[in-house]
C-alpha cells in the first residue's frame, strides 16, 4: 500500500452488479492516482470478480484497500448469490433485500473507517442516507450517460413539457417496457428508492461521460436535479491479459480492414428467440464478416446450435465466428478488421466503442439504451436498426444497416468520426478528472472545517 500522505479519504460502495464495481474500480484508480487514499466496499463475490486487475493494482502500488460487506446470511440466498451476475430472476428481489439489510454492517465499516466522504451509486439512496447519519458527506456516481439523467429527471419533474433535445427520445413500446421493468424490479414499486430525487442529499454527482459527446446534456441535468453534475471521463478499463479465444484473433488477421462486424449484447442482456433468429437472419443476408458473442442465463444450459436457425452455422461458414460467453471485447473492438459494431448500446460498451474508434450499429434492448443509441446517431458516430410500431426487429432492416456501415461510404466517414471524437474524449479525460477531484476536495474541506 502507498504510504505517501494522502489528501483524503473515501469509501466507495457500488451496486452490486460487475457492470458497476468496474467502472467504479476505474474510478477508485484515478483517484488514488491522484493522491487520494480509496477504500472499495462490496460483497467478498463481487470483489472475486475483480481480483486480477486487483493484482494488478498492487503492482501499481495504488492506495486502494477492499473491504468486504457482508450480507445476512439465508438459505435461498447463500453467499455466492451476492451478486447480479448469474443470479436466477426470481431471487433479484430478494437480493435487494438483504443489501437493504446490510445497513448495520455498512454503518459499523463506516464508523471503523471514518472516512472523509462517501462516494455511493446513483441505485439507492439508503446507504447515503447512514454516511450522513455519522456526517460524512456524500456524493453520488453514476455508471451511465449524463442524457440518461436528463431524460428522466424531465420526465419525472416536468412530464407535461416536451424535452428540448428532440434528436433524443423513448418510443411508446421502450417506454412501457421500462414502466413494466421498474415495477418488476424494485419492491416498493415505482417512485422506489433510486427515483426519489428530492430525498437526496448528496451535492455532487458525477458521471462516467465526457462534455465531448454530453455537454448540453451535463447543463441541463444540472438544473434539472439542483445540484453540481461533473464528468469523469469514459473510465475504460485496462484490457484483461487473457489468452483465451486467440484464434478470434487469427481469424481476424485473414479478414480485410473494417470487414467485419463484432455483434455483443453485453454480459446481463439475453436475447429472446425471436431476436436472436432476426439478428442471426440479418447477419446472413447482410454477407458481412462477423464475431457474434452469444450469452445465456447462469442457470440456461442450451446449445449455440439449437439457439440458431437451423444450418446457419453451415451456411456461414468462414464469414462469421459463434462466441458462447466470454470474448476478449477490447482486443476485438481495436483490431483494424473491425469496421462496426452490433451493439445494445449499453453505456460501457458505447464508451468502448468510441475508444476504439468503432462506430455502433444499435440494437437498443431496454432502459437507457434506446437514448444512448440516438446520442450516437446524433453525434455522427452511429446508426440504430430501426424496430417496427410493437418493437419486434426485422431481419431486412438489420442487413440494411450492417451494409450500411460496413459497405457504404457513409461508414467510411463515421469511422473517421468515431476516431477523432475518441482522441478528443481521451485528451479531456485528465482535465475532466482533476476538476471533479478538486471538487470533491473542496467538499471534504468544508466539511472538515464544520
Amino acid at each position: 500500500m502507498d504510504t505517501q500522505e494522502t489528501s483524503f479519504s473515501v469509501l466507495m460502495l457500488p451496486w452490486l452488479a460487475y457492470g458497476h464495481i468496474s467502472p467504479f474500480l476505474e474510478l477508485a484508480k484515478q483517484l488514488a492516482k491522484r493522491n487520494v487514499h480509496v477504500y472499495l466496499c462490496s460483497t467478498p463475490i463481487n470483489l472475486s470478480s475483480i481480483k486480477e486487475r486487483l493484482v494488478q493494482l498492487e503492482d501499481q502500488s495504488l492506495s486502494i484497500e477492499i473491504v468486504e460487506l457482508h450480507l445476512p446470511s439465508s438459505p435461498e440466498l447463500p453467499p455466492h448469490y451476492h451478486t447480479t451476475n448469474g443470479l436466477p430472476i426470481h431471487l433479484q428481489p430478494t437480493l435487494r433485500k438483504a443489501f437493504e439489510m446490510a445497513s448495520p454492517s455498512l454503518s459499523n465499516i463506516l464508523k471503523t473507517l471514518n472516512p472523509d466522504l462517501f462516494i455511493n451509486d446513483v441505485v439507492y439512496q439508503w446507504p447515503s442516507a447512514v454516511a450522513l447519519s455519522q456526517n460524512i458527506p456524500v456524493i453520488k456516481f453514476q455508471i451511465s450517460s449524463a442524457v440518461m439523467v436528463s431524460y428522466f429527471s424531465h420526465l419525472l419533474k416536468t412530464p407535461d413539457v416536451e424535452y428540448p433535445f428532440p434528436t433524443l427520445y423513448l418510443r411508446d413500446f421502450e417506454l412501457a417496457k421500462i414502466r413494466h421493468a421498474l415495477e418488476a424490479s424494485t419492491s416498493n414499486g415505482p417512485g422506489s428508492d433510486h427515483e426519489r430525487e428530492e430525498e437526496d442529499s448528496s451535492i455532487i454527482l458525477l458521471i462516467r461521460s465526457s462534455n465531448e459527446i454530453e455537454g448540453k446534456y451535463f447543463d441541463y441535468s444540472s438544473s434539472m436535479i439542483k445540484r453540481k453534475v461533473m464528468p469523469v471521463g469514459p473510465l475504460i478499463q485496462d484490457p484483461v491479459s487473457k489468452d483465451e479465444n486467440l484464434e478470434v484473433i487469427e481469424w481476424l488477421e485473414k479478414k480485410h480492414h473494417c470487414s467485419s462486424v463484432f455483434v455483443s449484447f453485453g454480459s446481463e442482456c439475453f436475447l429472446s428467440k425471436e431476436e436472436m433468429e432476426e439478428i442471426a437472419n440479418g447477419l446472413e443476408l447482410s454477407n458481412v464478416n462477423f464475431i457474434w458473442v452469444i450469452r445465456f442465463p447462469l442457470a440456461d444450459e442450451t446449445m449455440v446450435e439449437d439457439a440458431l436457425p437451423k444450418g446457419f452455422l453451415e451456411r456461414v461458414g468462414d464469414r462469421g465466428i459463434v462466441i458462447k460467453g466470454w470474448a476478449p471485447q477490447a482486443k476485438i473492438l481495436r483490431h483494424s478488421s473491425i469496421g462496426g459494431f452490433v451493439s445494445h448500446c449499453g453505456w460501457s460498451s458505447v464508451l468502448e466503442s468510441m475508444e476504439f474508434g468503432v462506430p455502433i450499429i444499435a440494437i437498443p434492448m431496454q432502459f437507457d439504451q434506446p437514448l444512448n443509441a440516438r446520442l450516437m446517431v446524433e453525434v455522427g458516430v452511429g446508426m440504430e436498426v430501426w424496430r417496427d410500431d410493437s418493437g419486434k426487429l426485422h431481419r431486412e432492416e438489420i442487413a440494411k444497416v450492417i451494409r450500411e456501415v460496413i459497405v457504404d461510404k457513409r461508414g467510411e466517414a463515421m469511422r473517421r468520426k468515431a476516431k477523432e471524437l475518441g482522441e478528443k474524449i481521451r485528451l479531456k479525460g485528465d482535465e475532466e478528472m482533476n476538476g471533479a477531484v478538486e471538487a470533491i476536495s473542496q467538499l471534504c474541506q468544508k466539511s472538515k472545517a464544520q
